[in-house]
């Protein structure tokens, strides 16, 4: 698949790397050197959305980008679990696979209490953390949350994620402020790794698990002042359609080090405001 007619090789140019955490071989990307970055993706998303960063701190920084299993070129085991814990976990594996020291998270969507279940895990060897749109902590109470994962995570929703690729076909797009940042071009490198139903089953599960996991949030969130004297930089698109303002106003009243940014996008900022969230991470890392 890393050969693949529809990839931008200059849009990704990154020589491929696999892991193999049991369920199925990990894709990752590993470029550059220097202090280690590992960048986490949400759904329906994968390594192809920190592109731009990537090419941006590769000349100063080891900039390391796996694709959850379901997701970009990594394996789509059919019977796998496919909740964040067991992402969590293949995670854990490959930072221990690879022995990284000192790291600084970025994490996104889904991103967020997978990689952030390293950081309480093993705070000692997790030196930065950045934040973009995402959460740590129950989503039961969330009215739109608990609407969108009742109606999606069901089986009608299994039928729309698996059969019309609806979270690449039509979230995707929705989750963006101004529709124009993505391009048909663009949208390809999303819809084509999952252009078959068998492949989608990673993005329906993470649209049941919103809910169905939330004593695993529940726990994330009982040890989140672990992470309360990391320095912290948040990201945020500030038209976010499900990741509101009272996400980021949580995030900001509990990690009350963090340096916070507003940026005028939606979910995906990474490709609204790649320049924007490049120059920020990049002062973040210097002080």
């Amino acid at each position: 698949m890393k050969n693949a007619a529809w990839l931008d090789p200059q849009e990704y140019p990154f020589g491929p790397n696999y892991f193999d955490a049991g369920p199925g071989r990990i894709h990752y990307v590993d470029e550059g050197s220097g202090e280690t970055i590992v960048m986490v993706h949400g759904s329906p998303v994968w390594s192809f959305i920190y592109r731009n960063l990537i090419k941006g701190l590769q000349n100063k920084y080891r900039c390391i980008a796996p694709d959850l299993l379901g997701f970009g070129f990594s394996d789509k085991p059919r019977k796998w679990l496919y909740t964040p814990a067991a992402h969590a976990e293949n995670f854990t594996k490959l930072i221990q696979h690879l022995q990284l020291k000192d790291i600084t998270l970025v994490v996104h969507d889904f991103g967020g209490p997978i990689g952030l279940d390293y950081a309480i895990q093993f705070p000692e060897n997790v030196k930065r953390i950045v934040v973009l749109n995402s959460w740590l902590w129950p989503l039961n109470k969330d009215k739109n949350i608990k609407q969108a994962s009742q109606l999606f995570g069901s089986s009608f929703g299994r039928i729309l994620y698996q059969y019309f690729n609806f979270s690449a076909q039509v979230l995707l797009p929705r989750g963006f402020y101004n529709s124009k940042n993505l391009t048909p071009e663009i949208k390809q490198h999303y819809l084509k790794p999952l252009s078959k139903p068998a492949h989608r089953r990673g993005t329906w599960q993470f649209a049941k698990e919103l809910l169905d996991s939330q004593n695993w949030y529940a726990t994330l969130w009982q040890n989140h002042a672990v992470l309360a004297t990391k320095p912290m930089l948040l990201l945020w698109g500030k038209h976010d359609k499900l990741f509101r303002r009272s996400f980021l106003h949580k995030w900001r009243m509990h990690f009350l080090q963090a340096q916070v940014v507003e940026l005028e996008a939606g979910h995906f900022l990474q490709e609204e405001k790649p320049a924007e969230i490049l120059q920020e991470i990049k002062d973040f890392l210097k002080n």
